[in-house]
């Protein structure tokens, strides 16, 4: 019988220590005081807590405490093969400003552990603080294998260097071994205007690109800078769209393909409803109660005089709720306006010689007796006359 029991105590003291090296193994780096409640002696433990001193230390610019350094060398010696005492050497001598010491501790931790994150940070930082691009966008692509989300956390730092024309070819090549580098990076150079030559030159020859997030984010940030020429030319260029000289893209709504703000948007709002119908044609709805807009396209006219007209499937009420306007898109000033039902007819309108770009827009309005407005628009011809 006391056999047994002992038998039965030392299993269970056997199963409450892989609990708990399981548990400080899952919670020193999510968790640190749950780990150290759990175990406080732990080699894992005693070297996390230490290396979260030493990054507060490195963040406020200060020697680091020789305690902690103890501490962890102490540490390490029950875990001889870990990357954290050279870590807490490279940090320590970085901040003391020996920064070839530090360099080859920082190398020291990688070598022992490759998937040290801290050593290769470190490392990254070490080489862009000494102009060595390369290798510190190496080490970035990496830690961004590495890191959960790290292409998105790292891309802000990348498009600082991707400012630079002699990185483009290291970026091209780190690009190329995927991880989501390249487009994280794009998206964040594309919104900046000043980012816009990096952009495209590291995205490659049109049309690639066209189904990347930063080119939705490229095109508006070109227009929001008021680059409305170029970035239409990104825009067909982008999505191999021939340039047939028309005035307004895609007429019959049979084209949901490329995206605005160069072609149809729609919208689904409390003012109504706006959508492609199968086939061609455009089902649009206004509810009578509030004012918003349903359907737009940014149009580049020229000076000059020009004439919409609208097919309109079935007859449309005088008191529609629907109202077509041209805004100047820099200025935000309405140019124009026409009921729906008078664009049936034709809508002449004058674009001035100081507006580049203009929205052309349905708007559903407040009508008044509010009521549902239902039309139906086979397609939108615009040319200029006069």
């Amino acid at each position: 019988m006391t056999r047994t029991l002992l038998v039965a105590i030392a299993a269970l003291l056997l199963a409450v220590q892989v609990v708990r090296n399981a548990v400080v193994n899952a919670w020193t780096e999510t968790h640190l005081d749950r780990a150290t409640a759990a175990w406080r002696d732990h080699p894992t433990v005693a070297l996390a807590t230490g290396m979260l001193d030493i990054a507060n230390s490195a963040r406020e610019r200060k020697r680091v405490d020789p305690e902690t350094v103890a501490s962890i060398l102490a540490a390490s010696r029950n875990a001889p093969l870990r990357a954290e005492p050279f870590l807490v050497r490279g940090v320590d001598r970085q901040i003391a400003g020996d920064l070839r010491s530090a360099e080859r501790a920082f190398d020291e931790a990688k070598w022992r552990e490759g998937r040290s994150l801290p050593a290769r940070y470190f490392l990254a930082q070490r080489y862009f603080d000494r102009n060595d691009e390369r290798r510190g966008l190496a080490e970035f692509a990496v830690l961004a294998r590495l890191v959960p989300d790290g292409a998105l956390t790292l891309a802000p730092y990348i498009a600082t260097y991707a400012r630079n024309r002699a990185n483009w070819p290291m970026l091209r090549s780190m690009f190329a071994q995927g991880y989501g580098l390249a487009d994280a990076t794009l998206v964040q150079l594309s919104r900046d205007p000043a980012g816009a030559d990096a952009v495209l030159a590291l995205a490659g020859p049109p049309p690639s690109g066209a189904r990347s997030e930063w080119l939705p984010t490229l095109l508006n940030t070109l227009v929001g800078d008021r680059q409305y020429v170029r970035s239409r030319h990104v825009w067909a260029s982008r999505y191999a769209i021939p340039d047939s000289g028309r005035l307004l893209f895609d007429p019959d709504f049979r084209l949901p393909g490329p995206p605005p703000p160069f072609n149809w948007w729609l919208a689904s709002t409390t003012a109504g409803l706006a959508e492609r119908q199968r086939g061609g044609g455009l089902h649009v709805i206004s509810y009578g109660q509030e004012e918003g807009a349903l359907v737009g396209q940014l149009l580049l006219l020229k000076p000059g005089t020009y004439r919409l007209v609208a097919g309109l499937a079935g007859e449309t009420p005088e008191g529609a709720a629907l109202q077509w306007r041209l805004t100047c898109a820099p200025t935000n000033a309405v140019l124009a306006s026409a009921a729906i039902a008078q664009s049936a007819a034709g809508w002449t309108f004058v674009v001035p010689g100081d507006c580049a770009a203009q929205r052309l827009e349905l708007f559903g309005i407040v009508s008044e007796i509010p009521q549902q407005s239902d039309v139906r628009i086979s397609r939108v011809d615009l040319r200029q006359v006069g």
